[in-house]
């Protein structure tokens, strides 16, 4: 099932969410649900807060579906270790349609647990630690607007109300 993405400035997208508890069923077809209205919107991360749940889950895969090894799951996910700098162009699902230069490690690793519960550690570079740290800034209610320039970032602001008020967002 596809969900439709949440937009900014939705509440739900500002605050950090609550841990996964429960590994099961309904879990698992979350997870796929998340991976079909990830893809269905083009992206390359999607976290539970961007279709309206407050829990900590995410779904990644870079390869935009292309490789069905690279899926990942990642329930209660925390950065161990990051190091490195890379300067991006980055975008959001719920920000769709603006793109910033965004500052983020270029080396990741993160602690995070399957859709079976099992505990994991995974490196990642590139692309793939940029997306570790987006949906794990996500997961904790921080948008990317928020590594933006004071100046960019209240211009995007203002242009999304002006959207509002026209009733295009």
């Amino acid at each position: 099932m596809i969900h439709p993405i949440t937009k900014y400035p939705a509440e739900v997208l500002e605050r950090p969410t609550k841990p996964v508890e429960k590994f099961d069923a309904d879990l698992e077809k979350l997870t796929q649900d998340m991976f079909e209205s990830m893809y269905a919107a083009q992206g390359v991360g999607l976290a539970a807060p961007q279709i309206g749940l407050n829990l900590r889950l995410t779904v990644i895969d870079v390869t935009v579906g292309k490789n069905p090894e690279a899926k990942l799951v990642l329930a209660n996910p925390r950065i161990v270790h990051s190091e490195g700098e890379q300067r991006e162009e980055e975008g959001c699902l719920s920000v769709p349609g603006f793109r910033g230069n965004v500052l983020r490690p270029a080396y990741v690793t993160v602690r995070a647990q399957d859709v079976t519960g099992k505990e994991y550690e995974m490196k990642g570079e590139g692309l793939l630690a940029r997306a570790f740290c987006h949906e794990i800034d996500h997961l904790d209610g921080v948008l990317y607007l928020t590594h933006l320039s004071m100046l960019k970032r209240d211009l995007v602001k203002r242009k999304i109300r002006k959207l509002i008020k026209a009733g295009e967002w």
